[in-house]
């Protein structure tokens, strides 16, 4: 699995619970925007409706070369391909207070361009204090382990 882009935001912000794999639908300009790294998904998230599952928010910048019989929308509302036995044990969770679904990255499955959903409950800031802590003091542990050896 080659990562494309990755949403490092949603870890700092959401406890990432579960995570699944879903396709996207996109026009060509889109994947080949995605495929030069023209992408960010930071201030995307994912809704249900209907039973189907939609990616707002997610900006992709065309390329300069895009075909001009094509108007591009960078900020589209896209749609997120999952089994319906997915979608319905998301739908289940999403109704339950405090979850909400996010895209973590978008990647690479067999050469098709797949992104990762994460079922994430948000965190309050003092878990984002302890989180940090806590990555200061492995940070730490890894410096003291390179000066003893």
């Amino acid at each position: 699995m080659m990562s494309i882009i990755a949403n490092k935001k949603a870890f700092h912000d959401y406890f990432i619970e579960e995570q699944f794999e879903a396709g996207i639908v996109l026009a060509g300009w889109e994947v080949k925007a995605i495929r030069a790294g023209r992408a960010n998904i930071k201030e995307s998230y994912v809704v249900i409706r209907d039973g189907e599952m939609f990616i707002f928010g997610m900006h992709i910048t065309p390329l300069l070369a895009a075909s001009t019989h094509v108007s591009p929308d960078p900020t589209r509302t896209r749609k997120l391909l999952l089994h319906a036995k997915e979608i319905s044990k998301l739908i289940g969770k999403v109704e339950r207070a405090g979850y909400t679904l996010l895209p973590i990255d978008l990647h690479y499955t067999r050469g098709r361009i797949k992104a990762a959903i994460g079922l994430a409950k948000g965190k309050k800031m003092h878990d984002k204090r302890d989180a940090e802590k806590e990555r200061d003091w492995e940070r730490e542990k890894q410096r003291l382990i390179r000066v003893k050896v």
